[in-house]
């Protein structure tokens, strides 16, 4: 489940749409782990346009330090079908494209806005990169949305000896069907940043 840079348009539409705010009982079931990936199953060959995915308020550089930088996030299911076993995550991190490169997640700190508990909670994974599930809803219906408030932060401790190119963003995953095969889908609301030196 990779975060890319690109985003849906469609802006004026997806304000319009159903909210559903991400908020509900962590007790849901998620995808199996062991259900592989549509565009593996198909060969490159499934092309979803499902989500319209949108964020604000991400700049396209921060500062490294204790300052949280907030922004929102909206996925919505532009599709005519309901997306069932609906799973939501949200990731920090930056592409490594070169051997010697590393990844900035470990380094920054993500959070999502629980609003049934009016706190902010902290995502991080097992191997200690920023990032990780937020409870949400386990279905999306047609031109329904979920709509998130996430912050995050990157430690003065990032080795600045390379470029980053990092990224953070919400990512929503369903399980779809290519032909008679059950496999996993996925989009996202994301934005991209370089850190800086204070």
């Amino acid at each position: 489940m990779k975060l890319r840079r690109a985003l849906s348009a469609s802006a004026a539409t997806a304000a319009l749409l159903p909210v559903v705010v991400a908020a509900a009982p962590a007790s849901q079931a998620a995808p199996a782990a062991e259900i592989p990936s549509c565009y593996d199953v198909s060969n490159g060959q499934y092309h979803d346009n499902t989500f319209v995915g949108r964020s604000f308020g991400i700049p396209k550089s921060i500062t490294l330090g204790t300052h949280w930088t907030t922004y929102t996030a909206t996925l919505t299911n532009a599709s005519a079908k309901e997306l069932k076993s609906f799973e939501l995550g949200a990731k920090l991190g930056s592409y490594v494209y070169n051997e010697g490169e590393r990844d900035l997640s470990p380094y920054g700190d993500l959070q999502y806005w629980d609003t049934s508990q009016h706190a902010w909670k902290t995502l991080r994974q097992a191997n200690g990169n920023a990032g990780g599930t937020i409870p949400g809803p386990k279905t999306l219906k047609p031109r329904e949305s979920v709509h998130m408030q996430l912050r995050f932060r990157v430690s003065k401790d990032l080795p600045m000896n390379q470029t980053y190119d990092a990224f953070t963003g919400l990512t929503g995953t369903f399980v779809d069907r290519w032909r008679d095969t059950d496999c996993t889908a996925d989009g996202e609301a994301s934005g991209s940043f370089s850190p800086r030196e204070g």
